[in-house]
């Protein structure tokens, strides 16, 4: 089995509510357990400002998944929870990212392992550190580390969630 990070955002129909039904979908997942979860965050919408602020976490995983397969299992749970792509960095009910999957480092169409921009963004890098400060995001450092590069005055801690 592999350790895996998944973010979770959410701004549109109860975004609290759709990343506690995101967190519930990644445990049903299929040879999957949910191992960690951060509290939630809001954030400020990143790309597009014209919407609502986002509700934000990160779930960890132990799974025996492909990194594909985990990809389109995120993206079946995305759909079910009507996920629609309008455009970039639309609203969403619920988006789900692979951030990280081990210490792998993968560059498909479709599929970039860790996260591209996960360092940039302190509502990925906030919840992650609380959850897993010592992970080594391969070829950029530690978690931690990596915390101190963004500002986490830009997310605030909505609700502590019991991991």
């Amino acid at each position: 089995m592999e350790t895996a990070y998944i973010a979770l955002g959410s701004n549109l129909e109860q975004p609290q509510r759709q990343l506690q039904a995101g967190f519930t979908a990644l445990a049903r997942l299929p040879d999957t357990q949910l191992i960690a979860q951060s509290s939630l965050y809001r954030s400020a919408p990143v790309g597009y400002a014209n919407q609502p602020d986002f509700v934000n976490a990160v779930a960890a995983i132990r799974t025996r998944l492909t990194p594909r397969a985990l990809l389109d299992a995120l993206l079946a749970i995305e759909r079910e929870h009507g996920r629609v792509r309008e455009f970039p960095n639309a609203p969403r009910t619920l988006d789900l990212d692979i951030v990280l999957y081990g210490e792998r480092v993968i560059h498909e169409p479709g599929l970039s392992i860790p996260h591209p921009r996960m360092q940039e963004r302190a509502f990925v890098m906030a919840p992650l550190a609380q959850i897993a400060p010592d992970v080594l995001v391969p070829g950029r450092g530690r978690v931690r580390d990596l915390l101190a590069g963004v500002d986490i005055k830009s997310v605030t801690v909505l609700r502590e969630i019991a991991a």
